[in-house]
């Protein structure tokens, strides 16, 4: 048997090692897929990374759905609801501090307490058969931001103890948000993250590119089946949110009833605003802003928009003809790929 020279054996050992370099890079660059049902709708993930995480954004999810799910009679928010009890969690007053900085930024458009009159309508996590202009201004006293706050402890403080809140205006945003805390915990450089339609992007895709989206014309379409794109937008490293009265609404009496609530009014809002489309340095943020927006309308929205130029926005609205138009803030203008 020949002996292995000492040049030999650096050799063979500098191709062990180039090769295992390789196999480990082939691995990382891996893209994996999941998907998946929470919060009332679906996801859908992307990222490279060794092996499938599943599991993990399941759990990370139900922390999410324990913590701020009205649906979830078990949750926080539930048991604050009902009075059962006024303890929270770190990802409750996590996204409470946030709302209420929304909630101040936005003249009270954003607002967690709406929960009343979102259920009053239809739209929320409890039914009622009837809306009266009585009904509304009893409600009304029990609505605004103002009236609730947390304790130096961290418990929630009702100035009026029937105040219920409702956190479906920035939760799905959150839960990317919990997502991407997880993968980026891990070292994953790469991902896309889509709950209910709200994302997070992070580095590049497959092609070794910026994520693209797309945002949807706004169509009346309760089914959801029409996906005519309006524009599609380049992203990375950062969070977007659309909202919209397009695909939640329903009519009685031969009137239209959409899902966005003003919670200064206590009445669905009726504006020419029928698509907001928030860009933020994270999806919980562009989720809130989003929804304020829609209460907003255009003009107001911009308004808000002088004082905050760290949000990029894409709006479409309708014009007194009946015809789709759209309106962006400057730095969004970057991002757009194309546009109908």
């Amino acid at each position: 048997m020949h002996r292995l020279t000492k040049g030999k054996l650096i050799f063979l050992a500098f191709l062990i090692v180039a090769s295992m370099l390789i196999i480990t890079r082939h691995s990382e660059n891996r893209y994996i897929e999941n998907q998946g049902n929470v919060f009332g709708t679906t996801y859908h993930i992307t990222y490279s990374y060794t092996r499938d995480l599943q599991q993990a954004i399941d759990q990370r999810l139900g922390e999410v759905d324990a913590s701020l799910s009205a649906f979830n009679k078990r949750s926080t928010i539930s048991a604050i609801n009902s009075g059962r009890s006024l303890r929270t969690d770190s990802m409750f007053r996590s996204v409470f501090r946030l709302a209420e900085t929304v909630s101040a930024n936005t003249y009270g458009a954003f607002d967690i307490t709406v929960a009343p009159l979102v259920n009053a309508w239809g739209f929320g996590f409890q039914k009622q058969d009837s809306v009266t202009p009585a009904m509304i201004h009893q409600l009304l006293t029990t609505v605004g931001y103002r009236k609730v706050s947390l304790s130096p402890s961290g418990d929630v403080v009702k100035q009026n103890p029937h105040t219920q809140l409702d956190c479906s205006g920035i939760a799905k945003g959150y839960g990317c948000d919990q997502v991407a805390a997880l993968f980026d915990s891990l070292g994953i450089k790469n991902y896309l993250i889509e709950i209910g339609g709200e994302i997070v992007a992070r580095g590049k895709n497959k092609k070794n590119e910026d994520w693209t989206i797309g945002v949807n014309t706004p169509r009346e379409d309760s089914v959801q089946v029409d996906n005519e794109i309006a524009a599609v937008l380049r992203l990375t490293d950062c969070g977007m949110a659309t909202s919209g009265n397009y695909r939640r609404f329903y009519y009685k009496n031969g009137r239209r009833f959409a899902h966005t609530i003003d919670p200064r009014t206590g009445y669905p809002v009726q504006h020419s605003l029928l698509s907001s489309t928030v860009i933020a340095r994270n999806c919980a943020t562009a989720d809130a802003y989003a929804t304020a927006f829609m209460v907003l309308g255009v003009d107001s929205a911009r308004t808000v928009l002088a004082r905050h130029p760290e949000l990029e926005v894409y709006f479409i609205y309708a014009t007194p003809d009946g015809r789709y138009a759209t309106w962006m803030s400057p730095a969004l203008r970057r991002r757009v790929v194309t546009q109908k």
